[in-house]
């Protein structure tokens, strides 16, 4: 099964932002990173897409992760490595 793409919503001076991105690295994986500052249309479409108002949102393929508490909260889990593998 291949690698699904790990895709992160953030803007600049996020500290949540950071953290997310710090996890990801630290646990090897490639993400894009998409800054939504500025960009109303994109920030409508992730509201709409996630339900939330807040960056980070995480995005492993299609499916939304959400921010960084969220995807701490899966990795103390141990559900987050599955996700990122595709699993």
């Amino acid at each position: 099964m291949a690698v699904p793409k790990v895709t992160v919503y953030t803007k600049h001076n996020c500290p949540y932002c950071v953290r997310a991105k710090r996890l990801l690295e630290k646990k090897g994986v490639a993400f894009e990173e998409i800054d939504v500052e500025g960009d109303d249309a994109l920030r409508t479409w992730l509201r709409e897409k996630t339900g939330q108002m807040t960056v980070p949102q995480v995005f492993v393929g299609e499916r939304s992760l959400g921010g960084f508490s969220d995807v701490d909260a899966l990795d103390r889990q141990g559900r987050l490595d599955p996700i990122l593998r595709g699993d």
